[in-house]
């Protein structure tokens, strides 16, 4: 039996302290250039401080074409540099594993934000997006590396790539509108082609010790759940990645697009990994919610909105096995005094009502 307390041993760089991972929540705390804020910067150290074995920022953009909201993180720009820095060294001091999650909007950027127009696998006017040319797609993945690169320096542990909800590299792999006819298009294997072509350029710009990791969407946003699992078991089995992450919404439920009762965490932790690790997200709100996880195969669990009821998610769970988080939604009062800052508070109750009152 694995145990939320194990240390998780991954291929390259450190291990992470245990099977907890923050997930990588859109904050709108960033200034308005990208850079780090100091807001941004302690409700993600307050995480680490909390005891989570990974602490992972928001979707950072890695080009300017990219960035999908005001108040983004950026990661594109030498200007991103120095607060990154900051965070990564502040994260390190409280003893957690520190990642960026490298991130490029697509068809869901918004030029009012950028100042340019939205790219896209195909054109879709409705979206102001035009297909990217092939040169444009090689420019991203020179993009999704030089950030990368960028987060190695500035002292991160590794990056996970933005594979799922229907952003860029999700686009590519949409069944429905990807007919390119170069070569990221049409065919499974062209259209996951741009996340092959990123994964081994970061292997290939990065030390032996930098992780890698993508957050994958198994199914929807135009992706059949076959294409998602033939996507997840290549990544899993490619030997390239530390892990893949899989964004389930809600850890227990079953396929939402086919008959099939089995839970999709069983179906996608039945697939060969060799030692690459598989995590998972998704309405994980208790100690026995993320060992039942584990239980199903996940090697680690990912939270989201109970780390922002509870900046110390981790430690209450490793110490108490019947933990669940607090009644919600809550008071702005309840969530200031949880490092998220008013700018966060506001967010969240445009999006998500049932996180506070």
């Amino acid at each position: 039996m694995t145990s939320l307390a194990d240390p998780l041993v991954l291929d390259h760089g450190p291990a992470w302290p245990n099977r907890f991972a923050l997930a990588p929540l859109t904050n709108t705390q960033s200034h308005a250039d990208g850079t780090c804020s100091d807001e941004e910067q302690e409700w993600l150290v307050a995480r680490g401080r909390g005891g989570f074995g990974l602490v992972m920022t928001c979707a950072a953009y890695v080009s300017t074409p990219g960035q999908a909201w005001a108040g983004q993180l950026g990661i594109a720009r030498e200007e991103h540099e120095p607060g990154l820095t900051r965070l990564a060294e502040a994260l390190r001091a409280t003893g957690t594993r520190s990642s960026v999650q490298l991130h490029h909007g697509g068809r869901r950027s918004d030029p009012a934000v950028s100042g340019v127009p939205n790219q896209c696998p195909w054109d879709e006017p409705s979206k102001q997006a035009v297909a990217m040319t092939t040169a444009e797609v090689e420019q991203m993945v020179s993009d999704f590396v030089a950030a990368a690169v960028r987060a190695e320096r500035c002292g991160f542990d590794g990056v996970e790539l933005h594979g799922a909800h229907g952003y860029l590299l999700a686009q590519f792999l949409d069944a429905r509108n990807n007919q390119r006819t170069d070569a990221y298009g049409g065919s499974l294997e062209a259209r996951r082609r741009p996340i092959d072509e990123v994964v081994a350029g970061i292997r290939a710009a990065t030390g032996p010790d930098f992780q890698l990791g993508i957050r994958l969407t198994l199914e929807g946003n135009g992706i059949p759940l076959d294409d998602g699992l033939a996507v997840a078991g290549h990544l899993l089995g490619s030997g390239e990645l530390d892990y893949v992450d899989a964004s389930l919404w809600d850890v227990f439920a079953s396929p939402r697009h086919t008959d099939d009762e089995t839970p999709l965490i069983d179906l996608v932790a039945a697939l060969p990994r060799g030692t690459t690790r598989l995590g998972v997200a998704g309405l994980v709100r208790s100690t026995a919610d993320a060992q039942w996880c584990l239980d199903h195969g996940a090697d680690v669990v990912s939270v989201g909105k109970g780390a922002i009821w509870h900046h110390d998610f981790a430690t209450r769970a490793l110490a108490d096995a019947a933990f669940t988080v607090r009644p919600h939604p809550v008071t702005d009062d309840d969530l200031l005094a949880e490092a998220v800052s008013p700018r966060f508070v506001d967010y969240l109750k445009g999006t998500f009502p049932d996180v506070v009152a």
